[in-house]
């Protein structure tokens, strides 16, 4: 852990207690379904991008936390495969908000150690928002410390897709060349991913008080610990991310197994 729980969390709401934290079973790796944004905004007689980029904030404020914490994986639901289909308006607003959100934090995170990748079809994404995406890569790849990873036209049902195309294609260049092809297994599905150097989420969040997993992660979350809460996204902070992880601490967590 990076800072003093103290300093990380200096004005607990009442009922929250930071120091019932086990500082040294903070999950490795964190994953986030960002959810809330537009009804937020309607709330407010505001459009749904007025919640995007209220949600900021919240995104901000998360990664700083869970970096200070030691968590050192944190990956962010951000546009799925099928936010395509929402109003035009909406989308190109969003493509732009990625760009120039990004564009704007990259130094502040590099300071940070923080390390910044995507996972997702990037390239299907407009030139301006895949360049800021691979310039806050190629800045912050050396990083050390916790790994950023924003899910971007990502969808769970696409990535197994992918990772079987990807597996076939070694499988067609191994015959060209003699050799016998990998037999299929979970670990080598697992080297087609795109998280293939990522390990699967430990505990899993999800706001505004949905259900639903939504086409994310849908090979790494298998054991994954599930937190749901009635927050929406740009009401989310550092002690709605504490409250999720006293909640996961809580867990008897089995694998399967019998204790």
């Amino acid at each position: 852990m990076n800072k003093p729980l103290e300093c990380i969390f200096p004005n607990p709401p009442t009922g929250v207690d930071p120091t019932l934290l086990d500082v040294d079973a903070v999950p490795r790796h964190v994953a986030v379904i960002m959810d809330g944004n537009g009804r937020w905004a309607k709330e407010r007689g505001k459009n749904r991008l007025f919640g995007h980029k209220a949600g900021i904030d919240a995104v901000r404020e998360t990664i700083r936390c869970a970096s200070d914490l030691g968590v050192r994986y944190l990956t962010i639901y951000s546009f799925s495969s099928e936010n395509w289909k929402r109003p035009q308006d909406e989308v190109i607003g969003l493509m732009n908000l990625f760009a120039t959100t990004m564009l704007a934090e990259v130094d502040g995170l590099h300071e940070e150690h923080v390390r910044v990748m995507t996972i997702g079809r990037v390239d299907a994404l407009p030139k301006k928002t895949r360049d800021a995406f691979a310039k806050a890569w190629e800045k912050t790849k050396d990083n050390d410390g916790m790994t950023l990873v924003v899910a971007v036209n990502y969808g769970g049902r696409q990535e197994l897709l992918d990772a079987l195309s990807s597996y076939m294609d070694d499988v067609h260049a191994a015959l060209r060349e003699g050799r016998a092809p990998e037999e299929l297994s979970e670990e080598v599905l697992v080297r087609h991913l795109y998280t293939a150097d990522i390990p699967d989420p430990d505990l899993l969040i999800r706001t505004s008080g949905e259900m639903r997993v939504s086409n994310f992660l849908l090979w790494q979350i298998a054991y994954s610990e599930f937190v749901c809460t009635e927050v929406l996204w740009p009401d989310f902070n550092r002690y709605e991310l504490l409250r999720a992880l006293l909640e996961f601490q809580g867990r008897d967590r089995r694998f399967g197994a019998v204790k």
